[in-house]
């Protein structure tokens, strides 16, 4: 599924324009995305819950000339699947 698909599906299951539910699709990802880049936690209860891990930096290897590398450090955002998601896939 792809975020047209999204749209399409939320604008005709709450039967509004397709502009609308683009507006409303694009508020809640960034809602997600301001509330990780404040290091807070999303939790959706029963789908699962976002957070923001932080990755330290380390030394890697250019795989085409076998140099060494420094690879600094990053945040990354993840995502947990919660219990009744999980269950439904099972």
């Amino acid at each position: 599924m792809t975020k047209a698909d999204l749209i399409d599906s939320v604008a005709s299951k709450a039967e509004l324009p397709k502009q609308r539910a683009e507006e409303i699709v694009n508020s809640v990802f960034d809602d997600i995305i301001a509330a990780l880049k404040n290091g807070d936690k999303v939790n959706i209860s029963g789908f699962g819950s976002f957070s923001v891990s932080n990755r330290k930096a380390r030394t890697g290897r250019n795989p085409k000339t076998g140099e060494t590398i420094q690879i600094a450090s990053s945040r990354a955002a993840k995502f947990k699947a919660g219990k009744t998601l999980k269950e439904s896939l099972s």
